[in-house]
Formats: C-alpha cells, structure tokens, sequence
C-alpha cells in the first residue's frame, strides 16, 4: 500500500464512531427531503387560489400530515375546526386568526389543541407566506357559526396530491415518496 509522507492515519475519534449495530426488524426508513420549499413548481400542489401545499410526510399510520403551505395572496384562506393537534412554524411572510390578538411572524412557532376553530387570514400587506404545518386527525371546514363545509384528512391529501403529480407528469404513485 503507498502512503504519502506526513499523513498517518488518524485514530477515529471516540465521539465520532457510527452506531455499530443494525436497526430494528421492520423499522421504517428515513425519510429526507432536502428541498422542502422546491423551485420544482411541479411538487407544489394546487389547494385554493393562490395557494399550495408542498407534502413532506403523510403519515397513514397515525392519521397526520406534513406540509409546506405557500400562500401568495392576502384575505381569509379558510375557517376550521381541529380534530387533533397542529403544530406551525414560520418560514416567511406573516398571518393570523382573526379569533386571536397574534400574529404569527417568520420565525414564529405556534401550537394549536384539538378543538380550536379559526379563521386563517393573510394580511393585506404580505406579499407571500410560506409556513410549515403537521396536521393531527382532520381539519373540518366549517362556516361562521361552525356549520361544517367539508373536512381534510391525510387521506384526502394524499388523494389530491395523487391527481396532481399524475396531472403534472410526475405520476400519481409519486406520492409514495412522502408516505410512512
């Protein structure tokens, strides 16, 4: 073997040694998404005027979501109930509840319980907002007095997204990549 002068393998440090034994049988893979807010507009899914959703992880088994939400407009988005527990944080741009005194700013991280209803709300002066969610159960659409509209689960997601990577060439089974 030829060495070059000088240079004499280091000992591996004691803090920097792998975990030397397998995984657990049937554990789930990693998943890893280096461009979560992707210039691909492809993978932008299409959720309401001017607004789309970016999946990162829908999760099946335990009936949640993960998700970019890109919103390039101003106005009331939606008004929902929550079934299960949301968490947010702020990427860029700022919105608020019109039920809150807060708002949520870049930076920002907000959690919401199970049986919060509000109205989602861009402000006029907010150019974009890009923020990213995990929804836990389902959100149910509801109207002023919570008349229920429609509902959002992982399950509806994943068929949303579904006919929109088919739509967009990507193929419907794209969606796999963000399930677990």
């Amino acid at each position: 073997m030829l060495s070059t002068p000088g240079l004499e393998a280091a000992a591996p440090r004691p803090d920097r040694v792998a975990y030397r034994k397998p995984q657990p049988w049937g554990m789930t893979p990693d998943l890893v998404i280096a461009d979560a807010c992707a210039a691909d507009e492809r993978l932008w899914v299409p959720v309401g005027p001017d607004t789309w959703s970016r999946p990162l992880h829908l999760n099946v088994t335990g009936g949640w979501y993960t998700h970019v939400l890109r919103v390039r407009r101003s106005g009331v988005l939606q008004r929902h109930r929550h079934t299960g527990q949301v968490h947010a944080f702020v990427i860029r741009g700022r919105w608020h509840y019109l039920e809150h005194d807060w708002f949520a700013e870049e930076g920002s991280y907000i959690f919401e319980p199970p049986g919060e209803t509000h109205t989602l709300t861009v402000p006029d002066d907010c150019a974009e907002m890009i923020t990213l969610f995990t929804v836990h159960g389902m959100l149910a659409y509801v109207d002023p007095d919570g008349n229920v509209t429609g509902y959002d689960d992982v399950f509806t997601r994943i068929e949303k997204y579904r006919a929109h990577f088919e739509a967009v060439g990507l193929g419907a089974d794209h969606v796999r990549h963000f399930m677990r």
